[in-house]
């Protein structure tokens, strides 16, 4: 691959390594028994979809690092796909969602599996768990045998035990934090644990762990990560309402259902006054809301303008990963891939 970022080039490989990867997998576990073929199926299903930013930040992490192209290096990335897969199965399953990608989330497929069993639904969702958690394991035997040398692996290693604590922390702080008053910095602290570490930042600095780094870069890849990272979800959120299911691919009404802890909710209900406060009250957390509730929720938010507030957290956060890309001293090419990057994470309709 050349220095001129070619996001689909990019894409079109890193699929092409999971697609092998993941099929062996599969094979693998399939021939233990008919019967897993349905199980088998979904594990292919979750890691089909997806931008493959974090294989792309741990990627540019390599490069800027000053290291070449290698294949090696990508099985390396691609293995951090599989852990946003495993994650993306276990959120589902934890916001109880139906949809993902536009098709049934992987605990709604896997109830065809038990139909006519006892507590079918409970079984699906025991299934999918286990998906979860293979695709889990699976992350970790691809980026131990991606080839890269031991030694490179060892200097990483460490890493991946920080995004897993970080990324199990915010998912618990979510859970903790669901239905409770809305905070916005309490939501802030969600989306930098849950989201923001294990999308940019430590995707970034295992790459650059693996390219043996310095400290001094490594705080920079910080210093960009973070914000962009925050930016990315809080991005999230605006579509996660806003957005259009046919190109989001997921239902518009899940965060409001569920009384999430996001920082849009929490910024209207900052500025709201108490009338508009009765009024969410008896909007949120509605597990039955219909489309005339859930538009009295984004009339609300409209008229107190937290939209264009979110988009100013947005944008500031965005000037200041920038500002902070600009402070590296890294190759002209990681560089420019690290502003496009940004730009993909938070400039986006899906």
């Amino acid at each position: 691959m050349s220095d001129r970022w070619d996001a689909a080039a990019f894409k079109s490989r890193v699929d092409e390594v999971l697609r092998q990867f993941v099929a062996r997998e599969v094979d693998l576990f399939a021939d233990i028994d008919p019967s897993l073929a349905p199980v088998a199926a979904q594990m292919e299903a979750a890691v089909q979809d997806g931008k493959r930013l974090r294989a792309a930040f741990c990627y540019w992490g390599w490069r800027a690092a000053g290291q070449p192209d290698s294949f090696a290096l990508l099985r390396a990335a691609a293995s951090l796909e599989l852990i946003h897969a495993a994650a993306v199965v276990h959120d589902d399953l934890i916001d109880d969602s139906a949809l993902r990608h536009g098709r049934p989330t992987v605990h709604v497929a896997l109830r065809g599996a038990v139909r006519g069993r006892p507590r079918s639904a409970a079984a699906a969702r025991s299934l999918a768990m286990l998906v979860g958690d293979l695709l889990m394991g699976m992350a970790g035997q691809l980026f131990a045998t991606s080839g890269l040398p031991a030694a490179y692996l060892g200097r990483a290693r460490p890493l991946w035990s920080v995004l897993g604590r970080e990324l199990i922390a915010g998912e618990c702080l979510e859970i903790l934090r669901t239905g409770g008053e809305p905070d916005t910095e309490a939501s802030l602290q969600v989306i930098r644990y849950k989201t923001a570490k294990y999308t940019v930042e430590q995707p970034l600095l295992i790459g650059g762990a693996l390219a043996g780094a310095g400290g001094r870069l490594r705080e920079g890849y910080s210093a960009y990560s973070l914000p962009l990272g925050e930016a990315f979800q809080l991005r999230d959120d605006l579509l996660g309402l806003f957005g259009d299911p046919e190109r989001t691919g997921k239902a518009n009404a899940d965060d409001v259902r569920g009384q999430r802890p996001t920082a849009l909710l929490a910024e209207t209900w900052r500025i709201a006054g108490d009338g508009d406060r009765t009024r969410l009250r008896t909007l949120l957390g509605r597990r039955g809301l219909d489309e005339a509730g859930l538009q009295a929720v984004r009339e609300v938010m409209c008229r107190l303008g937290t939209p264009a507030l979110i988009e100013d957290m947005i944008a500031a956060r965005v000037e200041e990963a920038l500002g902070a890309l600009g402070g590296l001293d890294v190759p002209a090419g990681a560089a420019d891939a690290l502003s496009a990057l940004a730009r993909t994470a938070t400039v986006r309709l899906s």
